[in-house]
């Protein structure tokens, strides 16, 4: 796990561009705390900065091979869980490796297969090679964007990054946002592609992008395709459970310390329990960690969104799995830290987070980091089977939008509130939002006399799978790698997503409950109380000092109108939420929480914006 930038300029001599490229590595030391280097040829530059995590001492990048028609490097982001099998069928064609990473083995393949070794990874992965026989430039992205990957087309070439800072550090680009830019801030709808920086574009997941002289072409090597499920429910659930321990063993392999992130839901007990059972064959225990806010289990009060505190539950699946368990338990003066708040803007390089589910999703990394360097988490199981409420509720069944503003509208009000009002208007965010769905939707292929129902709930899970599992997964890993720790997605291997996409929904909840599929599956190494357990999201602070913690910053920032922050937020309406006698609504905290991010983007980024 790393992170990769670079530049191809056809038109200049790169070795002469050190400075720049190393002001574009440097960004990425968060990423990659354990190592750095840099190559440049001719016009292709390509920095790396390295958390190692296979093969220490020998997985060191850029990476490249000498050929008798040019060189080939690499920088290469992510793991590659079937490295040692393609290792094997590369050796037997007469390939010789120099060490044991995976990512000599990608780059390998790509000297013997071409782009085509995309279709023969199964990872999560994000890289860049300099063809040097063909003066081209090839970037792959992962199926389903679990790495993020970054470009800049030029006039001549192209600059990318793992992340926009990367690019942003090259003089040749400014911070430029436009309408669109806070449209997709404000919307939550993960446009394909778009990167929010006006110039920037985000690799898709699933493509290889080829640079040369000609220009830059795109290729789609994967997508989300409908197929007929023949399986019944026993062959289902049977697979399921096949699929998942194959997945947990691969992504277990690590040369360093690892854990499971527990939260006591079925997804992270599900793959917890799976790591203990494998591991305990080893003589191992797995270290498991969950996250808690002082007082939270004592004080708990049930809402729409979460009826039971997590604790107890991650105890329970602590035990019976026999992990190495820790709580880390957060404060107010944690959550409420604009310096922790500051720190995961910079980790996003956009004010698009989730308030206090964002630092403490940083705090618990931060926490995590001091004793492992690679975690599993249970990320994404919502989206693959069918775990989030809207998919219970008929109104965000049926709505002609994205299912989850449904459910968000809801809980947390109008995430655009806090706007200007001609700044709101001229957003005009309700057609951006109907025209996004109406792309979305497109793409979705229904079977021949699949009925209107299941073809609905397909639809619900493609929206799902292809834009809002992609909000999350960039959340997790740039906040994780923003304190050099590298979080793996089980749940997230293609060929599980493909196969549990296609079976039906009366499949996927056959009790009428959600993700029965995943609970069928699991149930021999669950607790009863986690098997009985109704979906709970990712834990936020109850603690009404957070509140009020939100309400003093923003008075701070209400008493210096000359911020520019007040070019997009609606200064009064900050200043009425400010001095409320109690925010009565998680409308009203996130609205803070919003305008207090805004704020600390646009003093680190000094973003120019253009609003009309």
């Amino acid at each position: 796990m790393c992170g990769i930038t670079g530049w191809v300029s056809f038109d200049r001599d790169l070795t002469t561009e050190k400075r720049a490229l190393d002001a574009m590595t440097e960004t990425m030391a968060c990423r990659g705390p354990d190592d750095r280097g840099t190559w440049s040829e001719g016009p292709a530059a390509l920095g790396h900065r390295r958390l190692a995590i296979i093969d220490l001492p020998g997985g060191r990048q850029p990476m490249s091979v000498r050929t008798p028609d040019g060189t080939v490097a690499m920088v290469y982001s992510g793991e590659a869980y079937n490295f040692t099998e393609l290792r094997r069928e590369l050796a037997a064609r007469g390939h010789e490796f120099t060490t044991d990473s995976d990512t000599e083995v990608v780059l390998r393949g790509y000297v013997e297969w071409g782009d085509a070794i995309a279709e023969r990874l199964n990872g999560m992965y994000a890289f860049a090679v300099w063809d040097g026989r063909h003066d081209k430039l090839v970037m792959i992205r992962d199926r389903m964007g679990i790495k993020p990957f970054y470009m800049y087309p030029t006039p001549d070439g192209v600059l990318f990054g793992s992340e926009p800072k990367a690019i942003l550090a090259n003089p040749l680009v400014r911070p430029r946002v436009g309408l669109d830019g806070l449209r997709e801030l404000f919307t939550m709808v993960k446009t394909p592609g778009h990167a929010v920086w006006e110039g920037m574009r985000e690799v898709e997941p699933g493509t290889v992008v080829t640079v040369d002289r000609h220009g830059l072409r795109t290729r789609a090597y994967w997508r989300l395709e409908t197929r007929p499920h023949t399986d019944d429910r026993a062959t289902t659930v049977a697979t399921v459970r096949d699929l998942l321990d194959d997945i947990v063993r691969r992504q277990l392999v690590a040369d360093v310390p690892r854990c499971t992130l527990l939260s006591g839901g079925l997804d992270s007990s599900a793959m917890t329990a799976l790591a203990a059972r494998q591991l305990a064959v080893q003589g191992e225990k797995v270290r498991s960690f969950a996250v808690d806010f002082v007082g939270r289990t004592d004080n708990f009060v049930a809402d729409e969104l979460r009826t039971t505190p997590d604790t107890p539950f991650v105890h329970d699946v602590a035990r019976l799995a026999r992990t190495d368990h820790q709580d880390i338990v957060l404060d107010v003066a944690s959550l409420a830290d604009p310096a922790v708040r500051e720190r995961v803007i910079r980790a996003r390089d956009l004010p698009a987070g989730f308030g206090d589910m964002d630092t403490s999703l940083l705090l618990l990394f931060r926490a995590v980091r001091d004793q492992s360097t690679v975690a599993l988490s249970g990320e994404s199981a919502d989206e693959v089977f069918g775990g989030y409420l809207q998919f219970f509720d008929e109104k965000a069944r049926t709505a002609d939008t994205f299912p989850w503003l449904v459910q968000f509208a809801r809980h947390f009000g109008d995430d655009a509130g806090v706007l200007r009002a001609d700044l709101a208007k001229s957003l005009d965010l309700e057609h951006y939002i109907a025209d996004a769905h109406h792309s979305a939707v497109t793409g979705v292929e229904r079977l021949d006399g699949e009925s209107d129902f299941e073809f609905r709930m397909r639809r619900m899970s493609y929206l799902h799978l292809t834009r809002f599992v992609r909000i999350l997964l960039d959340r997790k890993d740039r906040t994780s790698m923003a304190v050099g720790l590298e979080v793996r997605v089980p749940f997230c291997d293609h060929r599980l997503v493909e196969y549990v996409y296609n079976a039906p929904w009366a499949l996927k909840s056959f009790d009428g409950r959600e993700k029965t599929l995943l609970r069928e599956a699991t149930r021999d190494v669950l607790p009863q109380s986690v098997y009985d357990r109704v979906k709970s999201p990712y834990p936020s602070t109850q603690d009404p000092e957070y509140g009020r913690a939100l309400q003093e910053q923003v008075k701070d920032l209400v008493a210096r109108p000359d911020h520019r922050v007040f070019d997009l937020v609606d200064r009064e309406k900050a200043d009425r939420a400010a001095h409320q006698t109690e925010l009565s609504t998680q409308a009203d905290r996130r609205g803070l929480e919003r305008t207090l991010d805004l704020a600390h983007w646009i003093d680190l980024y000094d973003p120019e914006l253009t609003l009309s």
